[in-house]
């Protein structure tokens, strides 16, 4: 009976210093839904490009904005969405939104994004199209990984998996569209599903 109570002492303090040294607030379904939103934005940005280049996958200067916006929406939409539904996780919970924790998250998480992004604007301002695809999933690849310390550590493994599929997509640009379509958004539905029954559904 001691031994019982002595591993369940432990396992009680194991639980508190996760849930002090993590923020375990994400939510699955916001991956979910992030996923549906990369979905119809990839649609949008498929028929953009088909519709107005005659059949072709070229892009030239306003189509090429058309499709930017488009993205920044889906990543607007993403955000938003993550935020609010963490935000009401936290609170069903009883725990702190926005603390020392998830300032750590956000910081390790934006630094890969953002210095990304920018990689990405100064080869885009050259005209050079073809490894969008695969910089976004490296480099957002490398942002979860980067946060998954300060989090659930499950969305490493989802990281990994981004990273792999934007190497693959380097090595095959022809690909790239498919392989951002599956990365952002066929790969965060499955994830935010496995999540949202693994930690949300009780």
């Amino acid at each position: 009976m001691e031994s019982e109570d002595y591993l369940k002492d432990i396992s009680e303090i194991k639980n508190l210093m996760n849930k002090s040294s993590r923020f375990i607030s994400l939510s699955g379904l916001s991956g979910i839904l992030a996923g549906t939103y990369a979905l119809i934005g990839a649609a949008v940005a498929y028929w953009l490009v088909t519709a107005h280049s005659y059949g072709t996958l070229m892009l030239d200067g306003y189509i090429f904005r058309l499709v930017m916006l488009d993205l920044a929406l889906v990543a607007l939409f993403s955000a938003v969405t993550g935020y609010f539904l963490s935000a009401r996780k936290a609170k069903k919970s009883n725990t702190k939104m926005w603390d020392a924790t998830s300032k750590r998250l956000v910081i390790n998480f934006l630094i890969p994004l953002v210095a990304g992004g920018l990689y990405i604007l100064i080869i885009l301002s050259n005209g050079k199209y073809g490894q969008t695809g695969g910089l976004m999933l490296i480099f957002y690849g490398l942002a979860l990984v980067n946060a998954s310390k300060y989090s659930i550590g499950d969305i490493r493994y989802l990281g990994y998996i981004e990273i792999v599929l934007g190497l693959i997509a380097t090595l095959l640009p022809g690909y790239g569209f498919w392989l951002w379509v599956l990365g952002f958004g066929i790969m965060h539905i499955i994830y935010g599903s496995i999540m949202h029954f693994k930690y949300d559904v009780k």
